[in-house]
């Protein structure tokens, strides 16, 4: 763990840096006020929803837990006749109170850059070149943000194209960790 003593610096400053991009990314610039849409007849779908009072959690539709009713002709009908989809319901307190998101936002971003840090640390000598730095800690950090998301398209039907725009934002993170880790490098 001596890493950390070295590299505690652009771990911080990566992490922070990265946030206030990515606040900036998600409430300034405009490539995903598009992503999504809000439900037609969403007043009915909600008074359903509050019926129905579901915890916060995860939730499939049309549902069993069973396997083998799953391949019978009454829920293949079911899942025919549509619709089919995924609902998380989120506490609406939370939605109200960003603060903890945002604070689990940085710790996020300090843990990418702790992990980069541990990467680069035993891949690169103090002293390294700027751009081997960066080599190294840009793809780690690519890596990180943009690929943990995959399985979300592949399983659970999140589009390609949402995907797509969060591995752009992806390879603005990874740049700008991959930047300051290679500035503050210990010479």
């Amino acid at each position: 763990m001596d890493f950390v003593g070295q590299l505690w610096l652009p771990i911080v400053v990566s992490a922070v840096i990265v946030f206030v991009v990515s606040a900036l990314m998600w409430t300034v610039m405009p490539h995903h006020k598009k992503e999504w849409a809000g439900l037609k007849e969403e007043a009915g779908i909600l008074e359903a929803l509050r019926k129905s009072a579901p915890a916060p959690g995860l939730y499939m539709f049309p549902w069993t837990d069973d396997p083998k009713e799953r391949q019978s002709d009454a829920m293949k009908k079911r899942y025919s006749e549509g619709p089919t989809g995924m609902l998380t319901v989120i506490d609406g307190a939370a939605m109200l109170n960003m603060g903890p998101m945002m604070v689990k936002s940085v710790i996020f971003y300090l843990v990418v850059a702790f992990f980069a840090a541990y990467v680069a640390h035993h891949a690169l000598p103090v002293g390294a070149d700027y751009l081997k730095v960066f080599q190294i800690v840009g793809s780690v950090g690519f890596m990180a943000f943009a690929f943990g998301s995959v399985p979300e398209s592949i399983w659970f039907g999140r589009p390609w194209s949402s995907w797509l725009l969060q591995a752009v934002d992806s390879l603005i993170y990874a740049l700008l960790m991959a930047g300051t880790f290679g500035w503050l490098w210990p010479r």
